[in-house]
């Protein structure tokens, strides 16, 4: 974006060996004071100037000793100047006096208010990735690691909890005084402060306190979404060749939290919408992930510390990459695969609709810009590819040569590199160069041709990526095919037919070949004792890439039944669908019934409604009654690209008889809103599907609001309606639950495209309004719903919340949120008709192939 530059870690005048807050808390005013003291250990003698990042904190005195030092305060940084020069290696301690009235940043008092009166009272930081400096003066980089202490303040009735062990309480008049001390050292973005009146709930690994703190009733919660703690510590301890290295691990969740977790050292905190309720673990993994997440920064991140943001994927691609590694110990490698490929998919996205960057950059507006899917998804798809390379048993032995090396210092990339080189002998720098230091990943064509006479398999791999001058890197370097090994697999069926009981899929004979895959277009031929069933390119998946099956309907159908990995047999349902007609149909709908991997029958459902016949129907309704959540909610969201009265009945009765997944009946309440907005002549009335989502709004309260979300979404796709968006916009109210209320604003853009001009006025009136409120899921629910209208006037909103926000992940959204609006104003109705006359060919078009694959099909069986 304009006004990215290069970032660098500022001349370190020291090394910083303590940091001391002494903290009191005003919880009512919103506000404490406190001194915050510093010892610093001159690098070398002269020193007469210190600067310190100090934004917005009100300065009243700086000490050393007792000597008082002149200093000056723009609200940006602390200028201190030193009364005497420093002398090398001679620390010195800095004692700063302060107070903060309502921080913007870095500090957060959360309350109950007139709209929310059962909020709690609560007090807590986020310090990552440069807002420590909103709370106490600080070297405010990664690249300095201290020791800490807190000492604060607070109510009696309040718990307060911050890094390290509790070494002394003290009961003060109404107060009580917590001293906290983190002995090991870290950097002042993990530095943190907790305060609520919280429940404990204690448990224990190696008799290391591990405990959870959570809103008083909400005990059994936090045992059921974070009490497989104890099991991940082990796990990870041995996975990372290193013992938990820190005296306690608390896990504290708070209200209003503005990430999903934050590992500061021996004290995650975590949002408390990642507390689940008995139902809500159906099917929701994603809070065991986000505890195993946070965890695993405990040792990437925390013990071993980034020296710089540009190395950040050290610690979050290793933190993603952690979530699959428990995912295969708790549930299985075919599990384990399928969430390998949801996280490249995450990048892919990324990559295909945003932008395309190196993961290791110090190019950026904010260091915060960082945090995205090239960081996380994109670096765990590369400590995959190590593994890949490596092997398990040295893969592990490189982890934990990295992290035994490093534990309690600083490192970049090349530090990584160098571990893997001294664990194994094995030189990286070639898929580093390719993955970490460019952007961008191989995109694969690969077409397959038997000649029976000669018994040769001819496998023919073509890149298509497009050739990038920049590579996404600025640096004009034109290199864009990749150079890999790439795996190939020939199978045979095996004795048993597939799915002849309920296990997996028998292993058939597979006979691999490794290939050097590293021009524009390659071919190779395979001498073969028989022709195979199927081909498997990469075998195990281990590389990031696209890839495109060229293959014929015998081998895709094969491959679909018989290929031993998910990932494969995934792909090959997606190369089966593209092919299209009755006989990928049937294919497909048989694999939906007897497919024995819940996400593989889950991805053909996708795929299954990708082929416009009428028969498609038939063979998703029956994935309404699989035992598996996650495959119905599939099925439900396939449907619902079905537009017919047939797929709204079927969905309402999912609404009137329930489900036991909150995600189901959410998807069903999604889907039959857009039924109702649909062309078809025979559709249910808007009157009717109203009536059906005003009773899901009623009645249907539960975790997180997930199934009136629903609602709320398919309310927001019957786009002409005015009732509909009239019960949006009541749904966007102070007072609504936090979570339905962001849904609905949201949704106030996917509804505006279809209004009229009276009414696109006032979902733009009422955006603008919330654009003012200053908390962080406020606003990017309004960014998320700007962003989808396609009239200019919204770029005045955002520009405008863009110059207010404090927060630099709402002003990035809101940069590109204008760029998305830019372009949708360019569509006018006669585009919009043309669409609507494409769809309704479209639908013609349908009919009549299903018509003649039946004719077909009845022609055969005469």
């Amino acid at each position: 974006m304009p006004g990215a530059r290069p970032h660098y870690n500022p001349d370190r005048p020291g090394q910083v060996e303590h940091i001391f807050l002494d903290l009191v808390l005003n919880i009512p005013k919103q506000s404490f004071r406190g001194t915050c003291s510093i010892r610093i250990n001159p690098v070398r003698s002269g020193i007469d100037k210190l600067t310190l990042d100090a934004v917005n904190l009100n300065i009243e005195s700086v000490k050393v000793g007792e000597t008082k030092q002149n200093f000056e305060s723009d609200g940006e940084v602390l200028q201190i100047q030193l009364h005497e020069p420093t002398e090398a290696y001679q620390p010195i301690t800095i004692a700063i006096e302060y107070w903060v009235e309502k921080p913007q940043r870095g500090l957060y008092f959360v309350g109950p208010d007139k709209n929310y009166p059962d909020k709690p009272t609560q007090v807590w930081t986020q310090g990552e990735d440069e807002d420590s400096r909103f709370w106490f003066p600080c070297f405010d980089y990664p690249g300095q690691l201290a020791t800490s202490e807190i000492r604060v303040q607070v109510p009696r009735q309040f718990f307060a909890i911050s890094n390290g062990e509790l070494i002394s309480t003290k009961n003060d008049g109404d107060d009580k005084i917590y001293h906290w001390s983190q002995t090991q050292v870290h950097p002042t973005y993990l530095m943190t402060l907790a305060v609520g009146d919280f429940a404990e709930i204690k448990d224990e690994w190696n008799g290391k306190p591990v405990n959870y703190y959570v809103e008083k009733s909400r005990e059994a919660d936090a045992r059921r979404s974070m009490g497989k703690t104890p099991q991940m510590i082990e796990f990870f301890s041995e996975a990372f060749g290193y013992p938990y290295p820190f005296p306690k691990y608390a896990q504290v969740c708070v209200d209003d939290f503005i990430f999903g977790g934050m590992e500061n050292t021996s004290t995650t905190l975590l949002t408390d919408r990642c507390l689940l309720d008995e139902r809500a673990t159906l099917d929701n993994r994603g809070t065991e992930s986000l505890v195993a997440h946070e965890l695993a920064h405990q040792w990437f991140g925390d013990l071993v510390v980034i020296k710089h943001w540009s190395h950040a994927w050290l610690k979050e691609g290793m933190a993603s990459y952690s979530e699959v590694l428990w995912t295969d110990k708790e549930y299985g490698k075919e599990d384990a695969a399928y969430y390998m490929l949801n996280e490249a998919r995450n990048y892919l996205a990324e990559d295909s609709s945003r932008y395309r960057r190196p993961i290791v950059t110090h190019v950026y507006r904010e260091a915060i810009e960082l945090y995205d899917r090239h960081l996380y998804e994109k670096g765990a798809c590369v400590y995959h590819m190590i593994r890949a390379e490596l092997g398990d048993e040295l893969f592990y032995k490189a982890i934990h040569t990295f992290v035994r090396d490093n534990a309690h210092k600083t490192v970049e990339t090349i530090d990584l590199l160098r571990a893997i080189e001294k664990a194994t002998g094995r030189n990286l720098m070639f898929l580093f160069d390719q993955y970490v230091y460019r952007g961008g990943h191989p995109d694969y064509k690969v077409a397959y041709s038997w000649d029976g006479d000669s018994k040769l398999a001819k496998v023919t791999v073509t890149q298509t990526q497009v050739k990038d001058s920049k590579n996404g890197n600025g640096n004009g370097n034109s290199k864009d095919v990749f150079d890999l090994k790439i795996p190939i697999g020939f199978g045979y069926k095996p004795e048993k037919e597939a799915y002849d009981d309920s296990s997996a899929p028998s292993t058939p004979n597979l006979k691999t070949f490794t290939v050097r895959v590293y021009e524009r277009e390659q071919s190779f031929y395979f001498p073969l004792e028989e022709k195979p069933a199927f081909i498997s390119f990469d075998v195990g998946n281990k590389y990031l890439k696209t890839v495109v099956l060229e293959y014929g309907v015998a081998e895709l159908k094969a491959q679909l039944q018989f290929d031993p990995d998910p990932v494969s047999r995934i792909y090959a349902a997606h190369a089966l669908a593209k092919k299209g007609g009755l006989e990928a149909v049937k294919t497909l709908s048989e694999v939906l019934k007897k497919e024995p991997f819940w996400a593989v029958r889950a991805e053909v459902a996708s795929q299954l409604v990708e082929i416009k016949l009428d028969q498609a129907f038939e063979g998703l309704v029956t994935g309404l009654r699989d035992k598996d959540a996650r495959v119905r909610r599939a099925v439900v969201a396939a449907l619902s690209k079905i537009k017919t009265h047939e797929t709204y009945k079927a969905l309402r009765s999912i609404l009137e008889k329930g489900d036991a997944s909150y995600y189901v009946e959410a998807a069903a309440a999604s889907a039959i809103g857009g039924i109702s907005a649909a062309n078809p002549d025979e559709k249910p009335t808007d009157e009717q599907v109203l009536k059906e989502l005003k009773l899901v709004l009623k009645e249907r309260q539960g975790w997180n609001e997930i199934v009136r979300s629903g609602a709320i979404v398919g309310l927001a796709q019957m786009k002409t309606s005015e009732d509909a968006l009239n019960l949006i916009l009541k749904y966007t109210a102070a007072g609504t639950p936090q979570a339905l209320r962001l849904a609905a604003i949201r949704s106030l853009g996917t509804i505006s495209t279809g209004q009229t001009k009276v009414n696109l006025e006032r979902i733009l009136q009422r955006l603008a309004e919330l654009s003012k409120e200053t908390f962080f899921l406020t606003q990017v629910s309004v960014v998320a719903g700007l962003g989808q209208m396609q009239t200019r006037k919204a770029i005045r909103i955002l520009g405008s919340l863009a110059d207010q926000t404090p927060d630099g992940r709402v002003r990035r959204m809101a940069d590109e949120a204008v760029q998305r609006v830019q372009k949708n104003a360019g569509s006018d109705a006669a585009v919009k008709q043309l669409r609507e006359e494409l769809d309704q060919v479209k639908k013609e078009n349908q009919d009549l192939k299903s018509r003649m694959e039946n004719l077909e099909a009845k022609a055969k069986k005469d």
